[in-house]
């Protein structure tokens, strides 16, 4: 299995709990999901999305699972 380093940017705006690809376009232009340019797709490096919602991690072998850390809610 091969690992995925990069996602869209609808399909980072699911994992990030938004409702709709507008909002998560939306919320790549505002600079509030990091993206790259890969040609002319706009793509959303998994390890960047990551660190941004502080999930550590943990494979260091491709399809290794990763361990989560329980988010904050306030």
């Amino acid at each position: 299995m091969r690992e995925t380093w990069t996602i869209s940017v609808p399909e980072a705006g699911e994992r990030l709990g938004l409702k709709s690809k507008d909002s998560a376009y939306a919320a790549a232009a505002a600079g509030q999901i990091p993206t790259i340019r890969v040609g002319k797709l706009l793509r959303v490096p998994v390890a960047m999305l990551e660190r941004m919602v502080d999930i550590e991690p943990t494979a260091t072998k491709l399809g290794a699972s990763r361990t989560r850390r329980p988010v904050r809610r306030e």
